[in-house]
């Protein structure tokens, strides 16, 4: 029986052994340390871990934000999707509104957790994101990580994944605002999608459509007839193997509607605009992280193409842009356009603009490379028509002054944007076309002024040309006189010396 009167020499008895016990763990540990190698402590303490640890019903899969140096799809539509997840309990979120949005957008902060149920089926989504070690600039690390079930693993990869980019894409396009990209551009981009921060964005708000575009009727249809065909071709340009996109040439002088056009491509076709200038790229690498940082169904813009490098000719041992100190290449940028990079993306445009077409190498004109070459001429007849509807809700040809417009247009050069200027300057149609006609007749006075100075300038050179030529011949008839008289002359001279020397009826000896 337990008495009390024991209970101290029991607690004693216990501490000594306690004290026995710790001094020989530690002496064995001791020895082990010495005795045994690392590596064999190392296995050992992970099998006794895996022996006690139960094993985990769950499977995470890790999403990254890039696939070596090209964005995962994956991680883009999971960017989307999750934004119609959030959940009365998500405790942090992201809300961003610039002045020129609509809505609030809103995305779940780094470290949020967002459940979805698919088909009975549990998901957990996490975002997460990693600082960069060691001062590296390479940049915040995002990335998605998806957990569930393992018996489950089959059933996401083969339906539910795939749901996710199907349900991704009906958000874009439901959400669809047609952006602006450019490298020099602050970065603003309102989805938060920021291409890995090479590209800055803001919405693009152009109003220009192929209804309001000043051009004529038949080569309007061209273009839409030729964008429709490219887009219904997927399957088409995969057969043949080409890869899926189209380039365009716009050429003509300034003001005659190039950029309204490219605006009127990218509202017709939803995509968005990838403004390029090729004063930015140092290298033929830069160039193609370029190309690869753009996303599919875009429009690459290239304005001024003859004025953005300076265009040498392969021919004449130039094959190399900007001057010494850069390392893109001709060849790199026929390499981007039409080799094997250019593959890299699906229903992708590339458009050129020029003032001079001529001064283009004409490596980059051939299909391929320049698809469709398109003339953005002076106003004609039929443009102006529009330009009237648009800007004095002129319909058909109903004006008094419309005939005697229509004359001078087709004998003037003069651009769209000269006339819609003119059309600006009052709401009331009379006087505005008024206007019009005063500046096409000043306009076309100018013109036959400039014509007949350079006639002059023709006239007086030819005629100069005639004169030099006569006083050539002259000089030339005087030279040939002149020589003629000092023959004489010389001759004369030595027949008088001869028959001074032998009289004059001695005839010299023979020689």
């Amino acid at each position: 029986m337990f008495s009390p009167s024991s209970m101290p020499q029991s607690v004693s008895t216990l501490f000594s052994a306690y004290a026995s016990f710790a001094a020989s763990m530690m002496l064995v540990r001791s020895i082990a340390n010495e005795v045994v190698p690392h590596e064999l402590r190392s296995y050992l303490s992970t099998a006794i871990y895996h022996l006690f640890t139960p094993l985990s019903p769950h499977i995470t899969l890790v999403i990254d934000e890039r696939c070596g140096i090209s964005r995962n799809q994956v991680y883009d539509a999971a960017e989307i999707f999750l934004k119609s997840k959030i959940s009365p309990s998500t405790e942090r979120l992201k809300i961003a509104k610039t002045p020129r949005q609509k809505t609030f957008s809103v995305a779940i902060e780094k470290g949020e957790v967002v459940t979805d149920v698919f088909e009975k089926i549990k998901l957990k989504w996490v975002y997460v994101c990693t600082e960069p070690q060691n001062n590296s600039h390479s940049g915040e690390k995002r990335r998605f990580e998806l957990s569930f079930n393992k018996k489950y693993k089959e059933k996401v990869m083969d339906c539910y994944l795939p749901h996710v980019l199907k349900r991704a894409k009906e958000i874009k396009d439901e959400e669809k605002v047609v952006k602006l990209y450019n490298r020099d551009c602050p970065f603003d981009d309102e989805d938060g999608n920021g291409h890995g921060g090479m590209w800055g964005s803001i919405n693009l708000e152009h109003p220009s459509t192929f209804d309001t575009l000043a051009l004529d009727p038949e080569l309007k249809k061209m273009i839409v007839d030729d964008l429709k065909r490219f887009l219904a071709r997927k399957e088409f340009y995969k057969k043949v193997g080409k890869a899926w996109k189209r380039g365009y040439l716009l050429y003509g002088p300034p003001g005659t509607g190039k950029s309204s056009l490219i605006a009127a491509m990218a509202n017709y076709l939803k995509f968005d605009i990838y403004d390029l200038e090729l004063t930015s790229i140092y290298s033929n690498s830069d160039l193609r992280s370029v190309l690869l940082s753009t996303s599919n169904r875009s429009i690459l813009v290239i304005e001024d193409i003859d004025c953005s490098v300076e265009m040498q000719e392969r021919q004449q041992g130039g094959d190399q842009y900007g001057g010494s100190n850069s390392r893109l290449t001709l060849s790199g940028l026929l390499n981007f356009i039409d080799g094997l990079w250019s593959s890299c993306g699906d229903e992708r445009i590339i458009v050129f603009t020029t003032n001079h077409k001529d001064r283009i190498d004409p490596a980059l004109l051939r299909p391929g490379r320049m698809d469709v070459h398109i003339n953005m001429s002076y106003c004609t007849p039929q443009a102006f028509t529009t330009l009237a509807s648009n800007y004095l809700d002129i319909r058909g040809k109903n004006h008094r002054l419309y005939g005697e417009i229509e004359g001078l247009i087709e004998s003037t050069n003069v651009t769209p944007a000269e006339v819609a200027e003119e059309l600006m300057t009052s709401a009331d149609a009379d006087v505005a076309l008024e206007g019009l006609v005063n500046f096409l007749k000043r306009k076309h006075s100018e013109a036959n002024e400039v014509k007949s100075e350079e006639n002059g300038k023709d006239e007086d050179g030819e005629a100069k040309k005639l004169k030099t030529d006569d006083d050539d011949e002259k000089k030339i008839v005087n030279k040939f006189s002149g020589r003629n008289r000092i023959l004489r002359t010389v001759r004369g001279s030595r027949r008088g010396a001869r028959r001074r020397n032998y009289g004059p009826r001695m005839i010299p000896p023979y020689m």
